[in-house]
């Protein structure tokens, strides 16, 4: 096996299952009161508990939570309006989402390609 392939191996296992509250926080940028409030107020964001009570949120309670972020704090949303637009259409809501980041990520890699230039 290649030095390469145990890297990619070891890159794969990092992946964690569960996220604490100040992880996620962190992830946005935001207080932990912001995601317990949020956590409130979107049924599609559902925790586990600890035994401790300590939250933890999966991959799928982190990628709900940035498309709460992106509607509420990037498109200027009011909670209303992306509870309702969760509500009633969230596969659009989604597709658009992942639309909007690979056309993030693809301006990000043309700026660094032109900086190199």
């Amino acid at each position: 096996m290649t030095e390469n392939a145990d890297n990619s191996n070891k890159e794969n296992k990092v992946e964690k299952l569960y996220y604490s509250i100040g992880e996620v926080a962190d992830m946005f940028s935001v207080n932990t009161s912001l995601i317990r409030y949020w956590e409130k107020e979107f049924s599609i964001i559902k925790p586990r508990k600890s035994k401790k009570g300590n939250r933890m949120f999966t991959k799928s309670d982190v990628e709900n939570f940035h498309l709460i972020f992106n509607l509420v704090k990037e498109r200027g949303m009011t909670l209303k309006g992306a509870k309702k637009k969760l509500k009633e259409n969230k596969e659009d809501t989604t597709h658009n989402f992942e639309i909007i980041k690979t056309l993030k990520n693809i301006r990000e890699m043309l700026i660094g390609i032109r900086d190199d230039l």
